[in-house]
């Protein structure tokens, strides 16, 4: 968001993480709770609305969630430090703890809760198993920086998620949709989704900001120097990132919001799997963060990017294969329906965790837009 949004707001070093977030970063819940209820507010008062909102397409990515998404990453991308991502690639226990849970164990335990919690009901159970395949790619990037972690971190493990999702998406799909149910017993699905509708949604979502925020870095630092870009065009452009979540939420849930409103049952009985599937591997990824010694802001990392999911791909997919009113699209929007109250609600969890189980980390410190107050021993790397 804007720098006095994710940049902990100024004061005593020592006083908690939450008391110096600033007054709009404490009450982010509330303005996302305004935005799911405007919304669906929006999606049941304007007759229409939904199916003009979802003609305006890139292929299969809705155009106006593309803007927002857009809008929202592009700030915190630009202010990725990318001369500083060497470091990440060469923690080689990060790049392997961040395979390992995005890719082995996020997959298998959403197909294992989805039959737990749903056996009765294949086309929901089919569209949660759909999610947790998508490995997230976009609001990740937020949760990360909202909970203080390591931007360059995050920018790496998006870019590795983003590579495996080209690469394996197709194939998962049919391993836990059809192989792995098969070899139990279990009904089976097929999945047959191209690796370039795969493809789209990582140039959108991912591609473009990525690429406009590393040629902001680049051309700000270049002819103005990385103090003048980091002190006073960072904060002049970081509220566009709140902006364009809200815009996003507003958007998704006018799209989805008579769904969503007019099947509650249905809609529980799929958020009850989510809700412990985001638990356990948010606290899974902070837990085996906390045991390789990555330090708090790579394991704030660590946990959000294993447990976020790209749920733009997840309903893009499940529409595109079972139909806009199926049963697995239901699936697939009520992820972010979950999803984004609880993040955000990790978020705070992190903070407090980082604090209890990080107390003599240097690197868990408040984050200043202004230099007038560097890091002891010269500049503060995370500016």
């Amino acid at each position: 968001m804007s720098d006095t949004v994710t940049d902990l707001a100024d004061g005593p070093a020592s006083a908690p993480v939450l008391a110096r977030l600033s007054t709009l970063d404490r009450f982010l819940p509330v303005w996302i709770t305004v935005a799911m209820a405007a919304g669906i507010g929006l999606g049941r008062a304007v007759p229409g609305l939904a199916e003009a909102l979802d003609t305006v397409k890139i292929g299969s990515v809705s155009l106006p969630i593309a803007v927002g998404l857009l809008l929202m990453m592009y700030p915190v991308l630009a202010k990725v430090r990318y001369s500083d991502t060497g470091r990440v690639t060469a923690d080689r226990r990060l790049l392997a703890a961040s395979l390992l849970l995005n890719w082995i164990v996020g997959p298998a335990l959403m197909f294992a809760l989805a039959w737990i919690f749903l056996p009765d009901l294949p086309t929901y159970r089919t569209g949660l198993i759909i999610v947790g395949l998508a490995r997230c790619i976009a609001m990740v990037l937020i949760w990360n920086d909202l909970s203080c972690g390591d931007r360059e971190a995050a920018a790496v493990l998006v870019a590795l998620n983003s590579v495996f999702q080209i690469i394996a998406f197709a194939g998962l799909g049919w391993f836990y949709l059809e192989l792995l149910p098969g070899w139990l017993g279990l009904s089976t699905t097929g999945l047959d989704v191209s690796i370039g509708t795969i493809a789209v949604s990582v140039l959108v979502f991912l591609g473009i900001p990525l690429l406009a925020g590393y040629l902001t870095r680049t051309a700000g630092e270049k002819t103005r120097g990385r103090d003048w870009y980091e002190t006073r065009f960072l904060p002049r452009i970081g509220p566009v990132a709140l902006y364009g979540l809200l815009f996003t939420i507003v958007v998704l849930f006018a799209l989805q919001g008579h769904t969503i409103t007019s099947r509650p049952v249905d809609v529980a009985r799929i958020a009850l799997p989510l809700l412990a599937y985001f638990a356990l591997m948010f606290g899974g990824g902070f837990l085996l963060g906390h045991r390789l010694h990555l330090g708090y802001p790579r394991t704030a990392t660590l946990a959000f990017t294993a447990a976020g999911n790209n749920f733009e791909l997840a309903i893009a997919v499940a529409i595109g294969v079972f139909g806009v009113t199926s049963g697995q699209a239901l699936a697939g929007v009520v992820g972010p329906l979950v999803e984004v109250p609880v993040l955000v609600a990790l978020v705070y969890v992190a903070l407090w965790a980082g604090r209890r189980f990080f107390p003599d980390d240097p690197t868990f410190a408040p984050r200043s837009p202004r230099p007038t107050a560097p890091a002891a021993g010269g500049e503060d790397r995370r500016a």
